[in-house]
């Protein structure tokens, strides 16, 4: 086997931050980024969204923030010449609405048409709301493998601006959600901060505020990733189109707080109503579409390492969707890679402990 060379392909005085999934166009000829300084990506501080041509070298800005917005994570469509990527609210200091997990949208731009941005997610902040839009902040924008769906994680700006001490109403947890090409979305001009999206977005996830110990119930939802390119086979053979695996916090039978490997099957129409209003209410939560089926794929509370540990890490699917990988320890303390079938079958271990 030959030496792998690496190659220095960006030399600006400013950070080059990745995001962990789909930083390569489909031609495999550019690199997206966007500028946060912080090495880590933790200080959201970045305005500009930039590739690089990792044969050249040639570097081009694909967008740059205006009135004090800042921009970043950003990812490829994996079959066309678009980036998606989160936009913080402009001009921030008007009216005391700053950058906040609550307060941020997706955007979309071709990069034939650099510096125009779609908004991906409406935001409706004024009850009764509006099915089809969010009434919060979207994070981390994923395309799904055929590049027409968005997956993201999101929170609440509704219920996070009520008394989390009182139990009247849902708490502002960390859900993930899609956005699908329904037609655009518009919204009343109830609120200075309200804005239309091109996509319909719904959350697919449901968590509680106190999970019951042992059970399947989760009090958050997140670190997502699409099932398969065009999902996975069923046990009967049947195929279910979207899926999306992500980690979710239960609490074990004896009160520990972990996270788990869950799944999400999402139906083809997410602008059915499932048992609650997709636009959430006043006191609600958004409710996941009908026919949106959660399940736990992990068990590990009895493991001597229970939970999924390691590096922060977003979970893996295979092509096929045949299997999802993951990071657990070992019995020993080591942290490995494990994968599981989306229908649940056993997990395995794939990695292996490196000689002390």
């Amino acid at each position: 086997m030959g030496l792998v060379a690496e190659t220095q392909v960006t030399c600006a005085p400013c950070g080059h931050v990745l995001t962990n999934a789909n930083v390569w166009s489909r031609d495999g000829q550019w690199i997206v980024y966007d500028t946060r300084s912080d090495a880590a990506g933790a200080v959201f501080d970045g305005t500009r969204i930039e590739r690089v041509n990792v044969e050249t070298g040639e570097v081009q800005l694909l967008y740059e923030s205006r009135y004090g917005a800042d921009c970043g994570v950003v990812t490829w469509s994996p079959v066309e010449e678009r980036v998606a990527f989160i936009l913080g609210p402009e001009h921030p200091k008007a009216d005391g609405w700053t950058y906040a997990a609550t307060r941020r949208r997706g955007v979309i731009v071709d990069a034939g048409q650099p510096g125009v941005a779609c908004n991906l997610d409406a935001r409706d902040l004024t009850p009764p709301f509006t099915p089809g839009a969010l009434r919060g902040g979207t994070h981390v924008h994923v395309f799904s493998g055929d590049g027409r769906w968005v997956s993201f994680t999101y929170e609440d700006h509704v219920l996070s601006a009520l008394d989390a001490r009182s139990p009247d109403h849902d708490l502002n947890q960390r859900n993930v959600g899609v956005s699908a090409p329904c037609g655009p979305v518009r919204v009343s001009d109830g609120h200075p901060r309200n804005h239309d999206g091109d996509l319909f977005s719904v959350l697919v996830t449901r968590t509680v505020a106190e999970p019951t110990p042992g059970s399947d119930e989760i009090c958050r939802a997140f670190e997502d990733a699409w099932v398969g390119t065009n999902g996975y086979r069923r046990h009967d053979g049947t195929s279910q189109h979207r899926a999306l695996a992500f980690q979710g916090e239960a609490v074990t039978s004896d009160g520990r707080l972990i996270s788990e490997l869950f799944i999400v099957d999402i139906p083809d129409d997410i602008t059915v109503p499932g048992d609650g209003p997709l636009q959430g209410t006043a006191t609600l939560m958004p409710t996941p579409p009908g026919g949106a089926v959660q399940r736990r794929l992990t068990r590990t509370g009895d493991r001597k390492y229970p939970g999924i540990q390691g590096p922060r890490h977003w979970p893996r699917s295979s092509p096929d969707g045949s299997q999802i990988a993951f990071l657990m320890k070992d019995d020993a303390g080591s942290v490995q890679l494990w994968t599981i079938a989306p229908t649940g079958l056993a997990a395995r271990r794939t990695g292996r402990r490196s000689p002390s």
